[in-house]
């Protein structure tokens, strides 16, 4: 598979109704991929051209404009696209282990809704039958459990995927804990800015309160040791399967010493390579939150 880094990876997710399909576009959203479920076939040329990330698409017997033929042409149009880097998946399950799952879940099969499931099945196989031969990666997940279905994924996409994204958040204690926090920290017994009128007014993102908190003697002990603990735990949370991580500082009011901690961690977890996104929840004000942040030299 080609794994140029500049290249936009648009993956066609297609197959037999019930075989696994949503779990494996949701495998790949975790991955960082944009995700289309069963848009119109002659739209895939204007998604891929306005696809600013890694992309996958849908693709089955519901679609508008659905036929075999049709999927392997515009396959074929989007390998004609330098930028782009296409490639067909195709997920199947035995007849029985389908009848199954149908049964379980008392839902109908798309292309059985006035007859037997075992009849759709059949069809459904004999329609998309040259997308099975033509995939890049046919998937039978007869006997797969779902575990190991995103770990497949993950091993064969997974290079492609930003990776751990990261999100730092500043928080008034008053105002609660973050209901999403993975780790929260504790700010308040640092010297508060508040306090000095010429500061009061000011934020976390000012110099003159960075200065200020910097000079309280417990502060630079405390950030050494809350960021050796973080560096500590990210990457085992990559190992453990963690798709996202929201990391929390708090405060009394959430504005001057919890908002200078986050920029302060943020800055040394993107220059150690990290992705990460920075929230000052309570300062709306003056900031409510920042893009997306990407290591020096990545996308």
């Amino acid at each position: 598979m080609n794994t140029t880094p500049d290249k936009l990876h648009v993956v066609l997710v297609t197959g037999l109704s019930g075989a696994g399909k949503n779990s494996l576009l949701r495998a790949l959203e975790d991955l960082g991929f944009e995700t289309v479920d069963n848009p119109p076939l002659d739209t895939l040329e204007t998604l891929t051209s306005q696809a600013s990330q890694n992309l996958a698409i849908g693709v089955d017997a519901r679609s508008r404009g659905f036929s075999a033929a049709s999927v392997l042409e515009a396959l074929a149009k989007l390998r004609r696209h330098e930028r782009l880097d296409p490639s067909l998946v195709y997920t199947t399950a035995d007849d029985t282990v389908l009848l199954r799952r149908y049964s379980e879940t008392r839902r109908r099969h798309p292309l059985a809704q006035t007859g037997a499931i075992a009849d759709g099945i059949a069809l459904e196989r004999t329609l998309t039958a040259p997308l099975a031969r033509a995939a890049d990666w046919l998937l039978d997940t007869s006997a797969l459990p779902l575990p190991r279905l995103r770990n497949m994924v993950e091993q064969r996409y997974g290079a492609f995927s930003p990776g751990l994204a990261i999100s730092l958040v500043s928080f008034s204690y008053a105002a609660g804990l973050p209901p999403e926090a993975d780790l929260v920290f504790d700010a308040r017994f640092l010297k508060n800015p508040y306090y000095d009128p010429n500061l009061r007014p000011l934020s976390g993102l000012a110099p003159e309160v960075g200065n200020f908190i910097e000079q309280d003697p417990d502060f630079a002990i405390y950030f050494s040791k809350v960021l050796n603990l973080i560096t500590f735990l990210l990457p085992r949370f990559v190992q453990e399967g963690k798709k996202y991580a929201t990391i929390c500082v708090g405060c009394t009011g959430g504005q001057h010493r919890s908002v200078y901690m986050v920029e302060q961690l943020s800055t040394h977890l993107v220059q150690a390579g990290w992705r990460v996104d920075v929230t000052h929840r309570e300062a709306a004000k003056f900031r409510a939150a920042r893009p997306v942040t990407s290591p020096p030299g990545k996308a």
